[in-house]
């Protein structure tokens, strides 16, 4: 089983009608809502730690969450909060997974040139003088994963957490079978990469 952790979870419903948004923003106790600014509500919630934005449309995005559980906390906790200033919204809402975003560790460092070589230029972006990572986009699962030089690897486009689970051991498969099948290794034991994160 891959080792990840997951990092946010960014999600969207709808509530199925326009929202008055000043009203809710005095009905949400420390809610921000500028309109010159930002077309949504902004409501910040302590506990799970997340975001939500609510847009006169009816759309809601949750950002911020570290579980699907939480989305899903954090939008009912707001719902309730809505109906409670008498708002009548849809019940139960389908909530879809925009996002998710996972970090894991490979547990060795990366020689981001042996591996941008092994991977093919098809998939893999390389600049280290633009950016010390390693891109490398898999079309399935459709994620875009971040690597480098320390071996820590940012995966990034999962619909859900099975799609990072899937891009982490694929990338530990192909680190593998590229170390015991050619002298020259992936990691770099001996030494530290420059712009390693």
């Amino acid at each position: 089983m891959a080792n990840f952790r997951i990092e946010n979870v960014v999600a969207s419903t709808s509530l199925g009608r326009e929202l008055d948004l000043k009203a809710i923003a005095l009905a949400l106790g420390g809610s921000e809502y500028e309109p010159e600014q930002f077309p949504g509500l902004i409501y910040r919630i302590k506990e799970p730690k997340t975001a939500i934005l609510l847009f006169r449309s009816g759309k809601v995005v949750c950002t911020g969450a570290k579980s699907l559980e939480n989305v899903k906390t954090a939008i009912d906790l707001v719902a309730k909060q809505i109906e409670a200033a008498g708002i009548s919204i849809k019940k139960n809402p389908e909530i879809e997974v925009q996002n998710i975003v996972a970090t894991s560790d490979l547990g060795a460092p990366l020689d981001l040139n042996a591996v941008a070589i092994t991977l093919g230029p098809g998939a893999v972006e390389y600049e280290p003088e633009q950016f010390p990572g390693l891109v490398y986009r898999i079309d399935e699962p459709k994620v875009v994963l971040l690597m480098f030089g320390s071996g820590k690897v940012v995966c990034t486009g999962a619909r859900k957490p099975a799609d990072v689970e899937k891009a982490v051991e694929k990338i530990t498969a192909r680190a593998s079978s590229s170390r015991t099948a050619t002298r020259r290794s992936w990691t770099s034991p001996n030494r530290t990469m420059r712009g390693s994160s």
